[in-house]
């Protein structure tokens, strides 16, 4: 056999692909432009991320607000308030008085969201309600020995 010509199926050269070239590239094109479009998609329709933007300190306890209704959990432990706020935030401390004695108070980041614990050197029972108000959510933290 000389040369690359074709005799009688019988040559040193492969048969032409018929297959385009192309439509590996066209098909990748396409994957890489749906998942583009998705996450836009996403980000566009993702809810708001909760956030609390202001704590105050008020008689009898606290009042945090937020953007939006956090989801919460608290409890009464052996004479302190814990609450967890399925929210973001800055972590925080201060102290307010409840019938002229001292309280403190700390809001730190943990694994569930935002913890706030509430100590004195007396017992404390601690109560929580949220409200809708002005557009943003309060919570109120009253305490009572």
């Amino acid at each position: 056999m000389h040369g690359s010509k074709r005799e009688d199926d019988e040559h040193s050269t492969p048969e032409p692909d018929p297959r385009s070239k192309a439509w590996p590239r066209v098909l990748l094109s396409l994957a890489i432009f749906g998942m583009l479009v998705g996450l836009m998609i996403g980000r566009l329709t993702a809810p708001e991320e909760r956030v609390l933007e202001q704590v105050e300190v008020v008689q009898g306890g606290l009042d945090l607000w937020f953007n939006e209704e956090p989801q919460l959990h608290g409890e009464n432990v052996e004479g302190t308030v814990a609450v967890v706020f399925q929210a973001e935030g800055k972590a925080a401390r201060g102290q307010l008085m409840l019938q002229d004695k001292p309280v403190g108070w700390r809001l730190q980041k943990s694994e569930k969201g935002l913890l706030l614990t509430l100590v004195a050197a007396r017992p404390l029972r601690g109560e929580w309600a949220g409200a809708q108000e002005a557009g943003r959510w309060r919570v109120q933290v009253r305490l009572h020995e």
